[in-house]
């Protein structure tokens, strides 16, 4: 299906107060929204529930997927099992895999073999009840998650390096409900706005026309040469679209793709960053 690429990108801001779908962009922590428990992914690789991460309502230039798939919803291995390397257990990932899922689920695993996923979600279904976490299978072996018991937000919070808390105005309530609220902003300038992230020197599509945010002084590589282009210095860290600034190699996405930091959803990703491509369900992330 053709569709039209995007004009600009957007800045998303995490703020200090819950969702409220009436005008906000989505919710980052908290419950996936218009699912039912039996359509939350479970984990192939530990046999429970994969975390919430973040729920975006996507503004209209970047419904790719169709006007009425106006939200995704992110999901992934709980930072607590995600260390050096996941175990690998058959008969856990088959069980797994054999469930009813969501018609629009995608699963996606990492370097290390984790897991995660993404839900596409109706207008509907972003406006519906928030979801609860279903029972673990009855063959999962690992400790308990921290977020079931007291929510992503407080579990993130609880575990984080001071910079990790720095993003909250105060702690956050132990709920499962607790989330924060998204506010999305176009960027005032982003040269790459509809053009799909590459690396010159990598890439292995067609040139996108994409540029880094930064460049040489006399296009000589070195600490001393580096430089910020103007236009990138106020880019949010969070954003949908544009420009991306991924803490090592640039992963060759399409244009529709969100990057986030670690406290975007409280996840382990190495003090670095990541990124979602919900065009082509790619997912990418490297330590800091």
């Amino acid at each position: 299906m053709a569709f039209a690429l995007p004009s600009r990108a957007y800045d998303l801001q995490m703020l200090d107060r819950p969702a409220d779908r009436a005008r906000d962009h989505g919710w980052v922590y908290g419950l996936p929204p218009g699912i039912t428990s039996e359509q939350w992914p479970l984990d192939p690789v530990s046999g429970y529930p994969l975390m919430h991460g973040f729920t975006l309502l996507l503004p209209e230039d970047y419904r790719v997927h169709g006007e009425d798939i106006a939200a995704v919803s992110f999901f992934a291995t709980a930072p607590d099992h995600n260390d050096g390397g996941a175990p690998d257990d058959p008969e856990i990932r088959e069980a797994v895999l054999a469930l009813s899922a969501h018609p629009r689920l995608s699963r996606m695993t990492d370097i290390l073999d984790y897991e995660y996923a993404a839900l596409l979600l109706t207008k509907a279904e972003y406006e519906g009840a928030f979801a609860s976490p279903p029972a673990p299978l009855t063959l999962a072996t690992a400790e308990r998650p921290r977020w079931l018991d007291v929510g992503g937000a407080s579990a993130f919070f609880e575990a984080a390096p001071p910079y990790g808390q720095k993003m909250f105005a105060s702690a956050p309530r132990a709920a499962l409900i607790e989330n924060r609220a998204i506010a999305l902003t176009p960027r005032a300038s982003d040269p790459n706005a509809g053009k799909g992230p590459q690396d010159e020197h990598t890439r292995e599509k067609a040139p996108t026309g994409y540029q880094p945010y930064y460049y040489y002084v006399g296009g000589v590589p070195g600490r001393d040469n580096f430089r910020l282009h103007d236009w990138s210095k106020d880019h949010a860290h969070n954003h949908l679209g544009g420009t991306m600034r991924p803490c090592q190699a640039v992963p060759e996405m399409s244009p529709f793709y969100i990057e986030f930091e670690e406290y975007f959803g409280g996840y382990n990703f190495g003090g670095g960053n990541a990124q979602l491509d919900f065009r082509d369900m790619k997912f990418d992330w490297a330590c800091g």
